[in-house]
């Protein structure tokens, strides 16, 4: 049994031997490194400056009394109790009335109005006579002086009379409403209400001195405030100054934007995107896939399992994106996750 036992253990060495035999000496075995890829489509990107100010009403004035008076807060329409902080009102519409009974006798309208309506009456058969030789030419004219004289009596008492009522002079809403007790005594001069109309408001922004000959008058701009992310409101360039800052070597401009359902506010700090220009149908990837180095600019793309690294050129920017202008085509598979341990030729494995 001897000879058998030593005949299987010689067979056993032989096929360890040839196993290692056909082993090569220093092979490694390359892991496929996991990554996240996007499929480029064409799409839009504007280039645009980046800029920030604060939102201004385009009318706002402070209302003072003409008159002295004692003081009454008239009732809001509208909301059926007096007017307050943040109510609308109309152009013309008053909103505080004066009273002093002694003034408005002292005025006599309805005595200035009986005379206009006698004057009239008079002139008017004066001139009937006239046309028919009853009176003579002067007579005629001086019933039109008398007419005059009356109509201009009733309108300045009319002027006089309006003095005693606080009128809004535009649409607006009340941003000041000093507190007075109704019934009490207000001076001549003194504030009682202030309206601003922000249904269109003004950003003044300061732009950087290269732009100078890029911006231009009606250019779109897009304006956010950071209190309303989700609401974004159309605006343009409504002036421009043609002076640099040696200081800050940029120039003003004054951007414009409706404001309908009064979302923005006076004061409010916002955001102004001016759109310089826009391309269509171009390779726009995101900013944070790409990589600077001292060749360049370069991102990766995978194909048939391998990821190759792409030299790059870009074109427009945004905070966010830029336009390639070369090295990338439609439909390259781009590395947007895990092209951090990247090398070029590295063999990839794609996950979501």
């Amino acid at each position: 049994m001897k000879p058998i036992h030593q005949f299987i253990a010689l067979i056993a060495l032989i096929g360890a031997t040839t196993a290692c035999n056909n082993q090569p000496a220093n092979t490694t075995t390359e892991l496929a490194v996991p990554v996240s890829v996007s499929d480029i489509k064409p799409k839009s990107i504007e280039k645009v400056i980046n800029t920030t100010g604060t939102l201004n009403a385009t009318k706002k004035t402070v209302l003072n009394t003409e008159m002295a008076g004692k003081y009454k807060l008239l009732v809001n329409p509208k909301t059926r109790r007096p007017f307050a902080l943040g109510d609308l009102v109309e152009n013309g519409q008053v909103i505080i009335q004066l009273e002093d009974a002694e003034y408005v006798n002292g005025i006599g309208l309805e005595s200035k109005k009986l005379n206009l309506d006698i004057t009239e009456q008079t002139m008017k058969k004066q001139q009937s006579l006239f046309e028919k030789g009853g009176v003579t030419q002067l007579d005629y004219r001086n019933s039109e002086v008398n007419y005059t004289n009356a109509k201009d009596a009733f309108e300045r008492a009319n002027l006089q009379l309006a003095k005693m009522s606080i009128r809004a002079p535009f649409k607006g809403v009340i941003t000041d409403l000093p507190a007075t007790t109704n019934g009490t005594q207000i001076a001549t001069g003194a504030a009682v209400v202030s309206l601003m109309d922000y249904s269109i408001m003004t950003v003044e922004v300061n732009l950087p001195e290269k732009y100078i000959n890029e911006v231009a008058i009606d250019q779109p701009v897009r304006i956010m405030n950071y209190t309303l992310p989700n609401d974004t409101l159309q605006g343009n360039v409504k002036e421009l100054s043609p002076a640099i800052s040696t200081e800050t070597r940029t120039f003003k401009g004054v951007v414009q934007v409706a404001n309908p359902e009064l979302k923005l506010r006076p004061g409010m700090f916002a955001k102004a995107d001016i759109v310089l220009a826009r391309k269509d149908s171009v390779i726009v990837i995101p900013k944070e896939i790409i990589i600077s180095s001292q060749r360049g600019k370069s991102v990766f793309i995978v194909d048939n399992g391998t990821a190759t690294e792409k030299h790059i050129t870009i074109g427009y920017e945004t905070q966010t994106e830029a336009e390639i202008t070369s090295g990338l085509k439609k439909n390259d598979r781009l590395v947007i996750k895990g092209f951090e341990t990247l090398k070029n030729r590295s063999k990839v494995k794609i996950v979501k």
